[in-house]
């Protein structure tokens, strides 16, 4: 395979590509439907407080990120709006190429852009992988918790 990486293109989220996001996304979030994604991603084509954007090479769409602005408590922010990685995805056969940093890194400017200072994020307690990601890109980690619930 030549590198993806050299033909790289960054395409925020669009009419065009909201089929081609949702299928990406339900790599990500298995657990979901086609028809949901479909109808959550569609809301968020030109919301001014969230960015999505896909990773294509040549002809393929290999990535994803979905970043917002959140105004409300975010765990470890210092400032009352930051900046959240809601989701960030790459197929696994362009994993480890730089894929995840250049998206991220699309993501970083959106934010800044509108003013915001820090970018929060979270995962799964037993995802090493994203951790691992989280820490390599420059994240720090802020707090780990334990969610119970009991039915009454």
């Amino acid at each position: 395979m030549s590198n993806p990486i050299a033909y790289l293109e960054i395409e925020p989220l669009s009419a065009d590509n909201l089929i081609l996001f949702a299928k990406l996304a339900l790599e990500l979030w298995p657990e979901s439907s086609f028809e949901d994604e479909l109808a959550d991603w569609s809301q968020l084509i030109n919301n001014t407080s969230n960015h999505c954007a896909l990773a294509k090479s040549g002809v393929d769409y290999i990535g994803l990120i979905h970043i917002s602005q959140r105004n409300d408590y975010v765990e470890g922010s210092i400032y009352d709006s930051a900046a959240y990685l809601e989701g960030i995805y790459v197929k696994s056969e362009f994993r480890n190429l730089g894929v995840g940093k250049i998206l991220l890194a699309h993501g970083e400017e959106w934010a800044k852009a509108k003013g915001l200072k820090q970018l929060a994020s979270d995962t799964e307690i037993e995802n090493l992988n994203a951790q691992r990601f989280h820490t390599k890109l420059g994240f720090k980690e802020e707090n780990r918790i334990v969610c119970y619930i009991k039915n009454i």
